[in-house]
């Protein structure tokens, strides 16, 4: 009985592991047949994925994304999901690739790997140009703080950000409320209004909260020091180990003949990829 249960668990286990190889380099395979790499980012998150005034997608990653297509030979198509879907992972072939500002967490990476950082960021309180007393967030303890939903800054705000392979985060606040919009430029509009009108603050990415500032000094500004330090990874479904590497390989290759920071520097002014 021993014996013949120990058989059949072994043979569960091949067809299992058969399955998985089967899988392997199916998203390789799929990409090199249709010559065509689909990649999913945020609709509404400048200057890394935009719509221009051409009406189409422009931005930090939207130029990795080409570059990245560009090198495997295909030709790139974008789509715009709502974020919870992306970072929900098991895509199923719907998408190749999220070149898309992904912060790595402990939750997202059991239903997504993390193919290597390409960029870094730190997050940052912006409050309205209206709050003249407010000079980091422990300042606005107990207020509703604007991000945009499925993001770290919501974790953070929730007391219950963990960055995978990053330093334990800290919280200097006693307690916000956090106060989730589709998109980040959704919750400037409402902190537009006033600073406690609608909202008192909004937690984001420094690299596109200070163009909206710099643009309105009269409406916001930024308070404090950086709040944590926010990686930015490449993510892929699960379930592909050979697609991963080749990801990785070809990023590294832009990394290192300069490539991603050239575009950096476009998008930027100031090299974010090291």
């Amino acid at each position: 009985m021993t014996a013949r249960w120990g058989w059949g668990a072994a043979a569960a286990l091949a067809l299992v592991l058969g399955a998985s190889g089967a899988q392997a380099g199916e998203t390789l395979d799929r990409v090199t047949a249709s010559k065509t790499l689909v990649q999913v980012l945020d609709q509404s998150y400048p200057p890394f994925s935009f719509l221009n005034d051409k009406n189409e997608m422009d931005g930090f990653d939207v130029d990795v994304a080409k570059e990245f297509a560009k090198r495997l030979g295909a030709t790139l198509k974008i789509e715009t999901p709502s974020w919870e879907v992306i970072t929900a992972g098991n895509w199923k072939g719907r998408w190749d690739v999220c070149i898309c500002s992904m912060t790595p967490s402990k939750e997202r990476a059991e239903v997504l790997d993390f193919v290597t950082t390409y960029y870094n960021t730190p997050a940052v309180l912006v409050v309205s140009a209206d709050n003249t007393t407010a000079q980091s967030i422990k300042d606005l303890s107990g207020k509703k703080i604007g991000v945009q939903s499925g993001t770290p800054y919501e974790k953070y705000t929730q007391k219950n950000l963990t960055i995978e392979g990053g330093k334990p985060v800290e919280y200097p606040f006693d307690a916000v409320v956090p106060t989730p919009f589709e998109s980040e430029e959704l919750a400037f509009q409402d902190l537009a209004l006033g600073g406690g009108k609608r909202l008192d603050g909004i937690v984001g990415n420094m690299v596109t909260i200070k163009p909206r500032v710099d643009k309105s000094p009269d409406k916001f500004r930024v308070v404090g020091e950086p709040l944590f330090a926010d990686p930015n990874a490449i993510a892929v479904d699960k379930g592909d180990p050979e697609w991963k590497a080749k990801v990785a390989s070809v990023i590294d290759e832009m990394r290192q003949d300069g490539t991603l920071s050239q575009i950096s520097m476009k998008w930027i002014g100031a090299d974010i990829t090291k």
